[in-house]
C-alpha cells in the first residue's frame, strides 16, 4: 500500500530519515516496522513564523518494497542524414531546441559564438584577474549560455508555457541531482552545470547533430520573406529553411543586425539597478529568526518587492552563499550579476535590486526606437566603467552610505573578484532610479529588520536582467511576424526569463519547426 501525506515538520525531522519515519509512524498511526520507505515528492521552506517549518509532500510505502524509478532520456534517433535546422546560440533555449529536434527526427546545426565549457573558463579567469573581456567568450556567451556560469537556478513562474517537469527530468537524465524534481526552488549550481552541459553536447553530436564553436553569425540569408540560412564572421554560409534564433539577452550585435536588415524588433521594458552583498549569516538571522542557522536549513534566500511612487523596486536573481561576477560582454563597460555553487557555501549573499523601467523612461535619452533600452543600458555600463577606473573594478558604496548620499570612506571585503572602488553610485544612475532605490532600501528595512546596514555593500550596475528588445513572432506558428522560417526564441527574443522557461521555449520552437503542435 502507498499512502500520500502532506506534512509540516521541523527542519531536523525533515533532514533525518529515521526521525521522519518515526514522525510519520506516530502522527499517521502506522506501525513503524511496516514503513518500508518514505519518498519525498515535494519540499519547501516556510519561514514566515518564528519557528521555521518544512513542508513535505510524501509517499509512504507501507508493507511493500520501494524501487526508485530511473529517470531515462528519450530514445534519440540518429539524424545525421536528416533535414538540417540551424540554431543560433547554445544557451538553454538552443540546447533544448536541438535535443527536441533530434527527438523529432531533424538534424540540429548549432552555431555558437563562444567556446565550449572547458575553454570558456580561461576567459572567465581573464576578466576576473586581468580585467580582459573577450567579446565572444565570457559569462554571457559560450556553451550553455549565461546560465552555465551564473548560478543554475531552475525556479520559474512560467508554468503555463510548457512542461516544467519534463525539463527537470531531462536535466536529471543528463546528470543533475534528483532533488531538483523535489525542491520548490530547485538549483543546480555553477560548479555542477558544466559537466551536465558537456553531456548534452555529447548526446547531440553522437546522434548526428553538428556544433560549431567560435562561430559568430553576422548576417541572415533571406529571399523575399523567407529565411534561407545565415552567414558567419568567417564568411561561411549555413543554408536552412528553418533558423532558430536563440542568442540570449546580451547579443546586442544581433539586435543591431535585425534593425539594420529592417527585420522587425520592438522596444521592451526591463529593470536596471544595483547588486547588493550582505554577510550570509545576517540574512539567515533575519529570515530564519535565529542567531545561528540550523545545520538542517540551507543558506537563506530572500525575495522582496516594494512600490516607490508607483514604480516597482525589487530583488532579482538572489544568490545565497554566492559571489558577484563581472558579466561585461565587451571592453569599456561594467555589468554585475551573481551566482552560487551547489552547496551555496560562501560567506556572502547577494542580490540584484532593480527598478522597474518603462518605455517613456528611455525617451529623454534615446527616443522611442526599438534599440532605446539597449542605449540606456550601455550608457550606465560605460559610466560605471569610467567611475571604476576604466577597468572591471566596480563602483561600490556601503548600503547606508548609499541611502544617505555619502561617499564611503572604507569598503568591506567583497566576493567580486576584480575588486571594488568607492564611488557615489548616484552619479552613475539617472536621478529617478537612484531616488527609487534609496526609498526602496528604506522600505526593505521595514520588512527585513537589519537589512539596511553598512555591513552590506552596493555594486553598480545590475543591468542585464532581461532582454531590452522583443522580436515579434506569430503566436501560433512562432515564426517571425514577417520572415518565414525564422523562429525568435528564448530570453534574448523576449519570450523567457531563466533556464527553465528558455528551455521550454526552445522545445516549443523546435516543435514549431517540424509542424508539431
Amino acid at each position: 500500500m502507498i499512502k500520500e501525506f502532506h506534512l509540516r515538520v521541523a527542519p531536523e525531522i525533515a533532514g533525518e530519515p529515521e526521525r521522519l519515519k518515526e514522525y510519520v509512524a506516530s502522527s499517521q498511526k502506522i506501525p513503524g516496522n511496516e514503513i518500508r520507505h518514505i519518498e519525498i515528492v515535494r519540499r519547501s521552506i516556510d519561514a514566515r513564523q518564528r519557528n521555521v517549518i518544512i513542508n513535505l509532500n510524501v509517499k509512504v510505502y507501507i508493507g511493500e518494497p520501494y524501487d526508485e524509478e530511473p529517470v531515462l532520456l528519450p530514445d534519440y534517433p540518429n539524424v545525421k542524414n536528416e533535414e538540417e535546422i540551424v540554431i543560433v546560440g547554445m544557451g538553454p533555449a538552443g540546447l533544448f531546441a536541438a535535443l527536441r529536434l533530434i527527438e523529432l527526427g531533424k538534424k540540429p546545426v548549432i552555431l555558437e559564438r563562444g567556446k565550449d565549457v572547458r575553454d570558456r573558463i580561461k576567459d572567465l579567469k581573464a576578466i576576473n584577474v586581468d580585467h580582459i573581456v573577450n567579446e565572444d567568450s565570457n559569462y554571457c556567451f559560450g556553451e550553455g549560455g549565461a546560465g552555465t556560469y551564473s548560478d543554475g537556478k531552475l525556479y520559474t513562474r512560467a508554468k503555463k508555457r510548457g512542461d516544467v517537469d519534463r525539463i527537470l527530468k531531462l536535466l536529471v537524465g543528463f546528470g543533475a541531482v534528483r532533488d531538483i524534481m523535489v525542491d520548490a526552488h530547485p538549483h543546480i549550481g555553477t560548479n555542477k552545470l558544466p559537466p551536465i552541459i558537456k553531456t548534452m553536447r555529447e548526446c547531440i553530436l553522437s546522434h548526428g547533430g553538428e556544433i560549431y564553436f567560435n562561430t559568430r553569425v553576422t548576417d541572415f540569408l533571406i529571399e523575399g520573406d523567407q529565411i534561407r540560412g545565415v552567414e558567419t564572421e568567417g564568411g561561411e554560409r549555413f543554408k536552412a529553411d528553418h533558423v532558430i534564433l536563440a542568442t540570449g539577452h546580451s547579443a546586442r550585435d544581433i539586435f543591431e543586425l535585425l534593425y539594420r536588415r529592417d527585420i522587425e524588433i520592438e522596444l521592451k521594458p526591463l529593470a536596471i539597478g544595483v547588486r547588493v552583498e550582505h554577510p550570509q549569516a545576517l540574512i539567515d538571522s533575519i529570515q530564519y529568526n535565529c542567531e545561528v542557522r540550523s545545520e538542517y536549513l540551507p543558506p537563506s534566500p530572500y525575495n522582496i518587492s516594494k512600490q516607490v511612487n508607483g514604480r516597482g523596486v525589487y530583488s532579482f536573481c538572489m544568490c545565497p552563499g554566492g559571489v558577484i561576477a563581472p558579466c561585461a560582454t565587451k571592453p569599456g563597460e561594467i555589468v554585475t550579476n551573481g551566482w552560487s555553487s551547489s552547496r551555496r557555501a560562501r560567506a556572502t549573499a547577494n542580490s540584484g535590486i532593480v527598478v522597474e523601467l518603462r518605455p517613456e523612461d528611455f525617451a529623454p535619452f534615446y527616443g522611442m526606437g526599438p534599440l532605446a533600452a539597449v542605449g540606456f543600458q550601455s550608457v550606465i555600463e560605460k559610466k560605471a566603467w569610467e567611475a571604476g577606473g576604466r577597468t572591471q573594478t566596480a563602483p561600490a558604496q556601503r548600503l547606508v552610505d548609499f541611502t544617505e548620499g555619502k561617499l564611503s570612506a572604507t569598503l568591506p571585503d567583497t566576493s567580486y573578484a576584480p575588486g571594488i572602488r568607492s564611488v557615489q553610485i548616484g552619479e552613475i544612475l539617472p536621478d529617478f532610479m537612484n531616488e527609487a532605490l534609496v526609498e526602496g532600501f528604506k522600505l526593505f528595512e521595514r520588512s527585513m529588520r537589519g537589512y539596511l546596514t553598512n555591513e552590506a555593500v552596493v555594486l553598480a550596475p545590475e543591468s542585464r536582467t532581461s532582454s531590452p528588445v522583443r522580436i515579434p513572432r506569430d503566436r501560433h506558428t512562432l515564426q517571425h511576424i514577417r520572415i518565414k522560417g525564422l523562429y525568435p526564441c528564448g530570453e534574448g527574443a523576449g519570450y523567457a526569463g531563466g533556464i527553465v522557461s528558455a528551455a521550454m521555449d526552445g522545445e516549443k520552437c523546435a516543435e514549431a519547426c517540424v509542424g508539431k503542435e
